[in-house]
């Protein structure tokens, strides 16, 4: 026997509100938030992990710019943090785990996740994300190895290298670089994806890889701790570019293309 009609409504009423629910605020019929718990929206802002690097990047460039005009490199503290690691040494095991870490931040690997991303991206059709991705990465490499050439930094050279180097010193390659694809692609990434947590993880893990890859190149003794902090800052600044850009463009063209 069936039951009356309204009951079905209800029911078809209620289901409806528990999986659609409206954006707090905003108008019946507006944006609804999905299982994750966020409301998908076209507009992004920027992700306060990143502008809070940002902001601190700024910040450790002034304090380099305003060291350099009353003093010469290499700092006091350069010598001091390069002597200091290599006095303690750290356990046995640590220097062929600092190899293993910088290496993730060598041309080789940058360029195989930056292609095989870029593949990814392609195959899910997210053209712009792959453009911006693809771009990002060749120039700041680029910029890097200009800057390399024209400050013509010598290595340290008050300990050991611990790895075979070969080019001059500052900013850090591996540092500048490894900021430039991984915080860039974590950046980007935030732009087309919905779920906030992963937004979250993929910065943060961007963030920590980058710090031990830079970490690394110092304790290696291959480069001055101020080198670090400048390819940290640079590639910083680079990804939050790139991410104020490819957010502009993807505005402007309503998404993807």
């Amino acid at each position: 026997m069936r039951g009356p009609r309204w009951r079905g409504s209800v029911a078809q009423l209620v289901e409806q509100a528990t999986f659609n629910r409206e954006v707090p605020g905003s108008s019946p019929g507006g944006p609804t938030i999905d299982a994750s718990g966020d409301a998908p929206s076209r507009r992004r802002h920027v992700p306060a992990i990143l502008a809070g690097a940002s902001v601190a990047a700024v910040g450790i460039i002034f304090i380099l710019l305003v060291g350099l005009a009353v003093d010469h490199w290499p700092f006091a503290f350069d010598r001091a943090i390069i002597l200091g690691l290599r006095a303690w040494h750290g356990p046995s095991w640590l220097p062929n785990v600092a190899i293993d870490v910088t290496a993730l931040g060598g041309g080789i690997v940058l360029t195989i996740v930056v292609v095989v991303v870029t593949g990814l991206l392609i195959v899910q059709r997210l053209w712009l994300t792959a453009l911006a991705t693809l771009a990002a990465s060749i120039t700041g490499g680029l910029i890097v190895d200009f800057v390399k050439a024209q400050v013509n930094r010598p290595r340290p050279d008050i300990v050991e290298h611990l790895v075979t180097v070969t080019n001059m010193s500052f900013p850090s390659g591996h540092s500048a670089n490894s900021a430039i694809v991984y915080l860039t692609l974590a950046g980007l990434a935030s732009q087309v994806t919905e779920n906030r947590a992963t937004r979250r993880y993929l910065l943060i893990v961007a963030i920590l890889l980058v710090g031990a890859i830079g970490c690394s190149r110092v304790y290696l003794g291959v480069h001055w701790p101020s080198d670090v902090l400048a390819g940290w800052s640079f590639g910083t600044l680079w990804a939050l570019a790139w991410w104020l850009a490819t957010a502009r463009v993807r505005e402007s063209i309503g998404g993807e293309r």
